[in-house]
Parts: C-alpha cells; structure tokens; sequence
C-alpha cells in the first residue's frame, strides 16, 4: 500500500496507527489525516523518536498494510 492509498482509507487505517502507537491520541491521528509527515512529527513527538527512527517505523508499518 502506498500513501496516497493510506491517505484514502485513513479512517479505516486508524485503529492499525493506534495498535501500533498507542501513545497517539484520537486527535493526533485527526490531525494527521493521513499525512505522512505528519504522522512522523506525532510520533516523534510521543516516543521521542528522532526523524530517521520515526519514518522507518511508519514506513515499515505501511508496508504491513494490506
């Protein structure tokens, strides 16, 4: 799945982004939307992750959505 996929079903992707991080809130993954970047920062900013570590994790989840 690529993100313009993710983007699209976002809302169905939602409960997968909290079992992943738990530590985002129903309003971190509002906002993000969906967005990439934006979900790097909220991860960042809730694990204290740098950027690098971040994206990887996202990317890796992505990967695992089918």
């Amino acid at each position: 799945m690529n993100w313009d996929q993710i983007k699209g079903n976002w809302e169905q992707l939602k409960g997968s982004a909290r079992q992943q991080w738990g530590k985002l809130t129903d309003d971190d993954l509002a906002e993000a939307k969906g967005d990439r970047e934006a979900m790097i920062g909220k991860i960042q900013a809730r694990y204290g992750k740098s950027k690098e570590e971040a994206t990887q994790e996202l990317d890796s989840w992505m990967a695992s959505q089918k």
